[in-house]
């Protein structure tokens, strides 16, 4: 079924689930806990603090406003009856001086004034020096009154502001770690998974986590020791088989060294054929190998192909060396899997074989090409299978193992191996390794 776009965003890991479900549990609570606060502790006091400045607005007005020659405006016959200072009186024009277009309206508080003073008023407050309240009073709608609240600034929120910020802090980072404990099972079992995919039987894990995570680290357990029992029963009896076949071999090959002269031609067949079985049963033994190679290091592959077509002491095998970097292996696996490949190409080419190297930005590789016939391309991956030979085209000879160990060599080393045929005819094959690194 087809994704939408939204469904891209959200997360699918369940670390990734349990952190967003936490920081969205703990946003809600500190909405909620900063909507109460407001409401219930901030609301109430501003709403205190708006009746007492519309009680001391009233008595300003209620002997009503002496304007004469001692008081030429009305501004200043208000400023006179002010005491101590608590409030300042301001016209239009002095009012815009002092900033009173750099506050803020606030609206409930402007219904609240209204009420209070029975006219339409209008509250606005300003915090650049101190929190003032303006009020245009409807007795008088042409002059603005300033109220300083020294004792009350914008600092007295910050404790509640960082309250709700350190606690918001400390409950994603505590989610986080709860996430992140819950998840490591999970991770520790996932690295086994794939150790185990490789042929790598790890210690058991430890039963750490959840209940249900501790069930399916026992269970994973369990599977890893049987499957890890399998292997050695099955490598076991293969290496017995092997092992006393050849005993019966031995004996017909020094059978046939006695056979006289005039059956040499009998005698050579059947040396042939035993060298064909010993052949075969060296490939059962690589095959039932681990291959695990615990003495990975940087390998030159350049340095191994020259080894192998010396090696090979043919005039035939053409090379085309790149600039390659070192890769992340063993030396003896990869020149085992080079040997195999130029023994395919030797046996199902037409006398041409051609070895080239070179890297990318992850790794380095090489391709063996071969001028036989090819295989038929739905017949490339059935090719890795064990005891799985291509057709009649190929060939037949040989015990099907090849590919197979190749496979299993270059999988264990996280690396790639391909087929294809080529455009002039033949096979070419390229096997792909990661790059060196001193941390590998």
């Amino acid at each position: 079924m087809k994704r939408r776009w939204w469904q891209y965003l959200l997360p699918r890991s369940a670390f990734s689930q349990t952190v967003t479900l936490i920081a969205c549990l703990l946003l809600i609570n500190q909405l909620v806990s900063y909507l109460t606060v407001t409401i219930y502790f901030i609301k109430p006091s501003y709403q205190q603090i708006n009746q007492l400045i519309a009680r001391q607005i009233n008595l300003l007005f209620a002997d009503g406003v002496d304007i004469g020659r001692e008081h030429l405006t009305l501004v200043d016959a208000l400023n006179a009856k002010v005491h101590g200072g608590e409030m300042q009186i301001f016209n239009q024009k002095q009012a815009r001086e002092a900033g009173i277009d750099d506050t803020t309206y606030y609206g409930f508080l402007s219904s609240q004034m209204s009420e209070y003073l029975g006219g339409a008023a209008e509250v606005r407050i300003s915090q650049h020096h101190g929190l003032q309240i303006w009020i245009k009073p409807p007795q008088a709608p042409s002059v603005w009154i300033q109220v300083p609240l020294d004792g009350w600034n914008e600092e007295a929120l910050s404790p509640l502001n960082l309250y709700l910020i350190v606690i918001g802090a400390l409950s994603v980072a505590g989610g986080w770690w709860f996430a992140r404990q819950q998840n490591r099972p999970l991770r520790r079992l996932r690295h086994a998974a794939l150790g185990v995919s490789r042929g790598e039987y790890p210690a058991p894990l430890p039963l750490a986590g959840s209940s249900e995570i501790m069930e399916v680290t026992n269970t994973f357990n369990q599977m890893a020791a049987s499957m890890k029992q399998l292997e050695q029963d099955r490598a076991l009896l293969m290496a017995g088989i092997s092992h006393d076949l050849r005993t019966p071999l031995t004996r017909i090959r020094l059978a046939s060294e006695m056979m006289s002269e005039q059956d040499a031609y009998l005698r050579d067949g059947i040396v042939n054929d035993i060298e064909d079985m010993d052949a075969i049963i060296n490939q059962f033994i690589a095959y039932i190998r681990n291959d695990r190679q615990q003495d990975r290091s940087a390998v030159d592959i350049n340095a191994i192909i020259q080894e192998v077509a010396h090696a090979e002491n043919r005039t035939d095998i053409a090379l085309q060396l790149g600039d390659c970097c070192q890769v992340n292996a063993s030396a003896v696996a990869i020149k085992r899997v080079l040997s195999n490949l130029v023994e395919n190409a030797r046996r199902y080419g037409n006398g041409w074989i051609q070895i080239s190297s070179g890297s990318d930005e992850d790794g380095g590789y090489f391709i063996v090409e071969d001028n036989g016939p090819g295989i038929p391309p739905e017949q490339v991956e059935q090719l890795f299978q064990p005891f799985t030979q291509g057709d009649t085209a190929r060939g037949s000879m040989g015990s099907g193992l090849g590919l197979a160990i190749i496979r299993r060599i270059v999988a264990r080393h996280q690396g790639r191996v391909e087929l294809s045929n080529r455009p002039q005819g033949g096979l070419c094959a390229k096997v792909w390794l990661p790059q060196w690194a001193p941390a590998s």
